[in-house]
């Protein structure tokens, strides 16, 4: 049976690389996995930014595309 290596959380690296041995939060250009996981984080703002708009009102949807009838 193998015995597993264990070490004391103080001992963690200050940054979990990614696929490419980068920081996964740098900001990098390209299709790096740095870029797409910057992407998901824009589209979530994205998103929750225009459910806040339409709650408010300002329905995309109803007003400029008249998709929904009053």
């Amino acid at each position: 049976m193998a015995t597993r290596e264990t070490r004391p959380s103080s001992d963690l690296p200050a940054v979990a690389p990614e696929y490419n041995g980068v920081d996964r939060n740098a900001f990098l250009f390209g299709w790096t996995p740095q870029a797409e996981i910057w992407n998901g984080r824009f589209a979530m703002i994205g998103f929750i930014a225009y459910l806040l708009w339409d709650l408010a009102g300002y329905s995309v949807v109803r007003d400029v595309l008249h998709l929904i009838g009053y």
